[in-house]
């Protein structure tokens, strides 16, 4: 119970992630309870005038120092944004990563035997609650509910999507996504030292090591609340480039913070939430974000730059 309370208690983080990819492409409706994970359409690279280039650089500017100001307004959750003008040494932001409670352990990713004896369906969801020893009025019933149907949701189109709950069945989705059989890697976000604060000022320590691959995408995994560990993996075929970056926190903090920056935003919608907080306009600058701690990007194996 207290390890998958561990789960609940960090589901906004994991709303926001789910709203990041909802109000990418188009107009969305569904509610936040219900949202499906899904990953923004993006068509190939536009070739974007100097003169909007120039016009989101002075925008991202203005919008940074008004962020900065009001910072304390904003939901906590909300600060993991941030522009390729960012990607510099030096460069301080406030950023988001969840605080973990260290007395507590993690779900674990079942074997494939394990997890192919359990039925993972929204029509055996009273089979599940009774299984896990949870009511369908608990908030570890309600998450498991929201959960089975965010998997269980149609994808957008383009979007290739699974709900991962071994680790055999999340390695055949990522080689299948690039045509592959073995060679793929995995990064993800990881603590240095022990986390003191979630929302906190980060320094940019060291050049960004941007990670190379024949292919422009990456597959990404998020961790789903569910009493064991689920993920929900997804890809599109679109411009992508993935970080690996050093980050110094003002608390004496240190992160090697996984950030991926998707560089054609010209076809996301107005109301995606990345823009009211960069305040930037589609398709004028690159949207870039980091990924939490047990979140996963698959890619090609490559190597640094």
């Amino acid at each position: 119970m207290g390890t998958f309370g561990v789960v609940i208690a960090s589901r906004n983080f994991l709303i926001i992630h789910l709203l990041f990819f909802q109000l990418g492409y188009g107009n969305h409706h569904e509610s936040i309870s219900m949202m499906s994970r899904k990953y923004i359409q993006l068509p190939s690279e536009s070739n974007i005038g100097n003169k909007i280039e120039e016009k989101a650089k002075t925008q991202h500017v203005q919008a940074h120092d008004h962020m900065m100001s009001h910072m304390e307004k904003m939901d906590p959750n909300l600060m993991i944004f941030f522009t390729t003008n960012d990607l510099k040494v030096g460069k301080t932001m406030p950023i988001y990563f969840p605080k973990k409670d260290p007395s507590t352990t993690p779900p674990r990713l079942l074997p494939l035997q394990e997890a192919s004896s359990i039925p993972f369906s929204l029509n055996h969801l009273p089979y599940l609650l009774n299984r896990f020893s949870f009511t369908p009025q608990s908030p570890q019933g309600s998450a498991m509910e929201d959960t089975l149907k965010q998997c269980e949701s149609r994808s957008i189109i383009g979007e290739t999507k699974t709900c991962a709950t071994s680790l055999e069945s999340m390695l055949d989705f990522a080689r299948g996504a690039f045509g592959l059989e073995d060679e793929i890697s995995v990064v993800t976000t990881t603590h240095l030292t022990n986390l003191r604060v979630s929302l906190q000022n980060y320094t940019i320590l060291d050049v960004p090591k941007q990670i190379l691959g024949p292919h422009k995408m990456m597959v990404a995994c998020h961790t789903m609340p569910y009493p064991y560990l689920v993920y929900y993996c997804h890809y599109q075929v679109s411009e992508n480039r993935v970080y690996k970056i050093l980050l110094g926190g003002e608390n004496g903090d240190k992160v090697e913070a996984i950030a991926v920056c998707h560089m054609d935003t010209s076809q996301w919608s107005r109301n995606h939430v990345s823009f009211s907080v960069l305040g930037i306009e589609p398709g004028t600058l690159p949207v870039c974000h980091y990924f939490p701690e047990q979140n996963l990007v698959w890619i090609p194996k490559s190597k640094y730059i």
